[in-house]
Formats: structure tokens, C-alpha cells, sequence
């Protein structure tokens, strides 16, 4: 059985096409999901976990449904889904730009992407030093 290598951090450039000072952005997998996903439920929105039963996995919520924190930072819209995150998580990890992928496997237990055998996954690009001082980091 072959092993799948999952990189979750890079240096890379930004995805082609995408603002690189956005905070979030997605891969063309992460769209042709979430559309599948928008046929079965209507509008939706992630919010990134910070750990426990799911790790640290995007998790994907109809709208309406997951109760936001007043801490809660909205880092921005991928496909017309609002992404959220903790405000401490958000404090950890706001040099990075969070770029949602998708991937074979299980999505959390409270996730929409769960029983698809493929799961929304978080990969992160370090801002280069010209972005981060755009961004005021």
C-alpha cells in the first residue's frame, strides 16, 4: 500500500489567480467539494477547529448552524463561504495564509464533508516579508 505524503506548510507562492495577501483561499478541489456539498445543503461556512475530537480540520457547517464566538475572526470568503477561526488561534497563526484543500479520507463527525471520502484539509503559505508588512504583521 502506497502512503500519501501530506505537506501542510509551504513557502510557495500564492495559489495563481488569488490575491496573496488574502487571508484564506482555496484549491480548485476545495470548490468542486464544496459545490457538491452546497447541492445537498444550501450556503454554508467553516470554521477552523483548534484541536480536540477532529484536530485541527476545517469544518464545514451549514450557515446558521455553529454558534460563533464573540473572539471569532472571519479571515475572509472562499467561494462564497465565510471562514472563521478563534481569535487566539487566529493571533498564532496570522503570518500564514491558510489555503483549504481537499483530500481522500473522512471528514470530522460534525463536518459536511463527512461520508464523502474526501475531507477539507488546512495546508498554510508563510507571508513573505513584502506581504506582511502590507498586512501590517
Amino acid at each position: 500500500m502506497s502512503e500519501t505524503k501530506v505537506t501542510c506548510v509551504t513557502e510557495d507562492e500564492a495559489l495563481p489567480g488569488t490575491d496573496a495577501t488574502a487571508r484564506v483561499t482555496a484549491t480548485d478541489a476545495a470548490h468542486q467539494l464544496l459545490q457538491e456539498i452546497r447541492a445537498m445543503h444550501g450556503d454554508v461556512m467553516f470554521h477552523q477547529s483548534g484541536g480536540c475530537c477532529d484536530g485541527s480540520s476545517p469544518m464545514c457547517y451549514p450557515v446558521g448552524e455553529f454558534p460563533l464566538g464573540s473572539s471569532d475572526v472571519c479571515l475572509g470568503e472562499v467561494f462564497g463561504a465565510e471562514v472563521w477561526i478563534s481569535g487566539p488561534q487566529f493571533e498564532a497563526w496570522k503570518h500564514t495564509q491558510l489555503i483549504l484543500d481537499v483530500v481522500p479520507g473522512r471528514g470530522g463527525m460534525f463536518s459536511l464533508d463527512n461520508g464523502m471520502e474526501r475531507r477539507f484539509l488546512t495546508r498554510s503559505r508563510l507571508f513573505t516579508d513584502e506581504e506582511r508588512v502590507e498586512l501590517e504583521l
